[in-house]
């Protein structure tokens, strides 16, 4: 009895998502054409079962390429109002299209001149009279035996916001290289195709000196980055490298007195680099190969563009070396 009943759900589900297929028109292509001229965001907002479905649809746009953020109606007319601007393009979700918040809410919303989507199933509702373009989600009945939880018109709304942003990633050309700049805490694998120019670290960021610097100098350099690691350069190329392990086999070996030693006495020189081009994967070879923590990123004419930390590529904790 509970499979059939769970199956009958599945089934009216389905049948809310495909009776979206002759609902899409003119209005879609409208609404689209809306965001890809928007210089701002997509805001998107909906109370109830809708705003949890509004915050999933932001969620979704913001890691497929289309800045988007989520705004609670009550929420918004309380203080959070402040976050909308005028060239912000709105995406209201109400299945009736009469819920009371959010029509206060759009209220204020086309004061300020911002244009307005409607998600709606019904298109003759205040919320479709007063948006710029409606994307119609009706569907022919909740899976509810009651016909008061949503369920398949929530289904419905989520898979139009599906359809939406997907729509909005191939206009934009959204790649998977700009996928992965958006999931930095992806799974390691994925984290580790992107190219070596997309995680270095550059700037004042990377800890370098001259090859002219005193020792002490050098070894402040190291403590301000904290990678581990100094670059020691020569007309913008690296000619060698001190890192803290370099100074405590030296301290170690002086009995605790470096009075004496220079730069040039402690650096690694020719250090193993690699170029902007290769992978993620290709350097954490690279330091893997070599037990190295700090690599120095260059261009193919050998100045240098950047450096990597093992940290960056993987986050804390989660390495260790293959013996």
């Amino acid at each position: 009895m509970s499979i059939e009943q769970a199956k009958e759900v599945l089934r009216i589900e389905a049948e809310g998502i495909t009776a979206l297929l002759d609902q899409i028109d003119a209005d879609f292509e409208k609404a689209v054409t809306m965001i890809m001229e928007c210089p701002a965001r997509v805001v998107i907002t909906g109370i109830g079962k809708s705003g949890i479905i509004g915050q999933k649809i932001a969620a979704t746009m913001n890691s497929t390429g289309t800045p988007a953020l989520f705004l609670h109606p009550v929420e918004a007319m309380h203080g959070d109002l402040g976050m909308v601007h005028a060239q912000d393009v709105i995406l209201a979700i109400s299945y009736s299209g009469e819920t009371a918040e959010l029509s206060l809410l759009l209220s204020s919303l086309k004061k300020r001149g911002a244009r307005i989507i409607a998600m709606t199933g019904n298109p003759s509702s205040s919320l479709a009279l007063n948006a710029d373009a409606v994307l119609k989600v009706a569907v022919p009945k909740e899976a509810c035996p009651l016909g008061l939880a949503p369920t398949a018109s929530t289904t419905a709304a989520l898979a139009m916001g599906d359809a939406l942003a997907v729509v909005l990633l191939n206009l934009k050309k959204f790649k998977e290289s700009d996928f992965r700049r958006n999931h930095p805490a992806g799974s390691l694998g994925e984290r580790l195709k992107v190219n070596v120019a997309e995680v270095m670290l550059t700037g004042a960021a990377v800890p370098k000196v001259s090859q002219a610097t005193a020792l002490s100098e050098a070894i402040a350099e190291l403590n301000a980055k904290n990678l581990g690691a100094v670059l020691i350069m020569q007309d913008e190329k690296i000619i060698g490298i001190l890192t803290d392990g370099d100074l405590r086999r030296f301290i170690s070996q002086k009995g605790g007195n470096l009075s004496g030693l220079t730069l040039a006495d402690t650096i690694t020189a020719a250090p193993k680099t690699i170029t902007t081009d290769l992978l993620a994967a290709d350097a954490l070879s690279i330091m893997q190969r070599h037990e190295i923590t700090v690599l120095p990123v260059t261009d193919h004419s050998g100045k240098l563009a950047g450096v990597l930390h093992l940290q960056d590529l993987l986050g804390k904790g989660e390495f260790r070396f293959l013996v």
